[in-house]
């Protein structure tokens, strides 16, 4: 058994905030109440004990976006060393995309993938491709695929262009009520990837308006990844209002960041879809806070350094995310008054579980005992000993940032522990 004592516990699921224990068996909450409470019902002797005096004790955090690069990738991240990285970010359960190579499209590659995330420290969960091998031509077996382990389904990385494609894709989604998430970049309008002025967020807004067209009479739950507009959030607000099913992400760099960043931090800020200008930025922190943005997803996108030197149009876009998360949602949202640590919170926990249909996102007595404990008000400067994955790509190194996590929970098991 694990005891977690005198810790804060702010569950956003049922709106509660309050000072109370947390005893652990197995790999479920056995009791939540106070220390007189607990140890009068069970003894506490021998027990492992973690001192949560002054911290945070919230749901583990899910992801619902991240890259591990496996297979195919794996001298940038394999789902080894991606689980570190969670876990060490606060997160107990990830959602991985299935741009791999060979890409997520069959039995064969799915079925190991499963296998192989039985033995992580976290709860790795796959998508699987819409479209054979990425090509946006013919739909995968989806029902097959789910029924092996996938839990949705994405061409991340690759928009869809194919209208009639699509629309089979969102019916086959519709029918066996599974997320199909969708990378709305048009080629079309981008010259070069990855930078505001050369792929305009044009690209962004016609692709959103496009398919959320598509889905109005369908349905789907569709999740439109890693906003990078202010418009876009204006569309997908009235969309909302007007009664259509359409989902949203926005990753902590995109509420951190502007274009600015390419100027001082290179390569490292370039990502897809690129940062844009303050503007935008103000405008995806107005849609967290007035709930058209659903979900905080990392898009955590590891890329060697010798990768990410290439030069500005060369080198590949994306960075690495899962262990600033947190840090990133108190220093920009939280601190400057934005949102509440619930409302974050929320955001990273009960949205992704529910819309995935995960059985995680809360905490009560026979829930799952996946936690994170965090310091709201550490403050800490980033470096290169902060990310336990293979690759290093940040910009945020060499920032000062406030909050950290000090333990991340998952199955009743202490996964990750601060260094004092």
């Amino acid at each position: 058994m694990l005891y977690i004592k005198n810790g804060t516990i702010i569950d956003p699921a049922s709106g509660t905030e309050s000072q109370r224990n947390i005893l652990i068996k197995d790999d479920r909450i056995l009791k939540i109440g106070s220390d007189d409470e607990i140890k009068k019902e069970f003894n506490l002797i021998d027990i492992a004990t973690i001192g949560a005096e002054n911290l945070i004790v919230a749901p583990g955090f899910v992801d619902i976006h991240v890259h591990f690069r496996d297979p195919g990738f794996t001298y940038k991240e394999d789902v080894e060393s991606g689980a570190r990285a969670a876990a060490a970010g606060g997160y107990t359960r990830v959602v991985c995309m299935a741009n791999t190579s060979p890409s997520v499209d069959c039995e064969e590659v799915l079925t190991d993938l499963r296998n192989r995330a039985k033995t992580l420290p976290v709860r790795v969960e796959n998508t699987v491709n819409v479209t054979e091998k990425m090509q946006g031509k013919r739909l995968t077996d989806f029902a097959l695929l789910c029924e092996k382990g996938a839990c949705g389904v994405t061409d991340d990385g690759v928009p869809i262009m194919d209208e009639d494609v699509l629309k089979e894709a969102l019916i086959k989604a519709k029918e066996l009520n599974i997320p199909i998430s969708l990378h709305e970049e048009n080629p079309e309008f981008i010259e070069k990837s990855g930078y505001n002025k050369t792929a305009p967020s044009k690209a962004e807004e016609a692709m959103i308006e496009r398919d959320a067209a598509l889905n109005r009479d369908i349905g789907a739950k569709l999740d439109i990844q890693h906003l990078s507009s202010g418009e876009s959030v204006k569309l997908i607000r009235d969309l909302k209002k007007q009664g259509v099913t359409v989902f949203c992400e926005v990753t902590p760099q995109h509420i951190s960041l502007t274009e600015e960043a390419v100027k001082t931090k290179g390569t490292l800020a370039k990502i897809n879809p690129p940062l844009r200008t303050e503007e935008d930025r103000q405008e995806l922190i107005k849609g967290l806070k007035d709930g058209t943005i659903d979900f905080i997803a990392t898009d955590h996108a590891p890329h060697s350094k010798e990768d990410k030197e290439k030069g500005m149009y060369e080198a590949p876009s994306g960075m690495i995310g899962l262990e600033t998360a947190l840090s990133l949602c108190i220093t920009n949202l939280v601190k400057p008054g934005h949102m509440s640590l619930s409302e974050v919170l929320k955001k990273m926990t009960v949205n992704p579980s529910e819309f995935y249909g995960f059985d995680s996102g809360y905490i009560k007595e026979g829930g799952p005992a996946d936690l994170c404990i965090f310091d709201p008000k550490e403050e800490y400067t980033v470096t290169e000993d902060c990310f336990f994955g293979k690759s290093k790509n940040s910009p945020f190194i060499g920032e000062r940032l406030t909050g950290r996590v000090k333990y991340t929970i998952c199955r009743g098991q202490t996964v990750y522990k601060a260094s004092p």
